[in-house]
């Protein structure tokens, strides 16, 4: 059936595609080994009865090969699910290996601390912000940089062609001959309604404080002052030379009306209108005389 000394001796002195010839020793790639090395008690092909330990997926498998099944390969491979508590999967190792070779049960605990070690760490970077590294090709960045400059004079003129746009549906140059969306002219007009509100309510609160400093200047209350007779009658006659010249000052721009409107009047009368006449020639005039 299988033998292995037989499988050994091809393997060590012959072909293998597994195996890797470094300068201190022989490696050995297939994903079933133990150890990683290319040795008779860790070769996975030359062994009938075979132990390791893989993790899918962060979970931990115990991978098991009998002699029992050499004559099904598809069955040949056993595996059990190994618990998270590392205490209680080293206790299932114990039990299912129970009576197989130390070596191999000493190989499969030690490759599943080493597994549950990068599991762990892997979990606290995971958790952990780090730097993501991203590969940008030069090509790919000019090529944004000017469809950016392009996209932004593009929007530029847009913005240039609506301005005159509503600028002209304003004084109505257009009229009621195209039938133009009223979405842009409407924003136009509530912007400009809503800088008038604005003006309007700074003229609200100057007109507070204006009204406030008006109402503080009554509550300080009158102030009574002394007045002799002497000049109480000074006042008087000082209003009536006010009166009396104000009284000369209307007479006198009357009178310059009436002389400005009897100029018009003359200037109008003035007028003359010409007409043209055509004369008859000579000719006929002889003949009718």
């Amino acid at each position: 059936m299988q033998h292995d000394e037989v499988i050994w001796q091809l393997i060590n002195q012959g072909f293998c595609s597994f195996k890797i010839k470094t300068e201190n020793k022989t490696m050995c790639k297939n994903e079933n080994n133990l150890t990683g090395l290319c040795n008779r008690q860790s070769c996975p092909l030359a062994n009938s009865r075979y132990a390791t330990i893989k993790e899918e997926k962060g979970v931990c498998w115990l991978y098991m090969k009998t002699i029992e099944r050499a004559h099904t390969p598809n069955k040949m491979w056993e595996r059990i699910k190994l618990s998270r508590n590392y205490e209680k999967a080293l206790e299932q190792i114990d039990t299912n290996l129970i009576y197989w070779p130390n070596y191999i049960l000493h190989k499969c605990k030690q490759r599943f601390t080493r597994i549950t070690q990068y599991l762990i760490r892997m979990r606290k970077l995971r958790l952990k912000t780090q730097k993501k590294l991203v590969t940008v090709s030069k090509k790919i960045e000019r090529r944004e940089k000017t469809r950016e400059g392009k996209a932004l004079k593009a929007a530029q003129i847009e913005k240039n062609i609506e301005k005159e746009l509503l600028e002209r549906l304003k004084k109505g140059t257009y009229g009621d001959i195209y039938n133009f969306p009223e979405t842009a002219f409407d924003k136009v007009l509530e912007d400009e309604e809503l800088e008038s509100d604005h003006g309007e309510d700074e003229e609200e609160v100057e007109d507070e404080a204006e009204k406030e400093a008006e109402a503080e200047s009554e509550e300080e209350g009158p102030e009574f002052i002394e007045a002799d007779d002497v000049e109480s009658d000074s006042d008087m006659e000082d209003y009536e030379e006010y009166s009396a010249e104000s009284e000369s000052e209307t007479d006198e721009e009357e009178v310059e009306l009436e002389q400005n409107e009897k100029k018009k009047s003359k200037q109008r009368k003035k007028i003359e209108i010409e007409y043209e006449r055509e004369d008859e020639p000579k000719k006929k005039q002889k003949a009718t005389s």
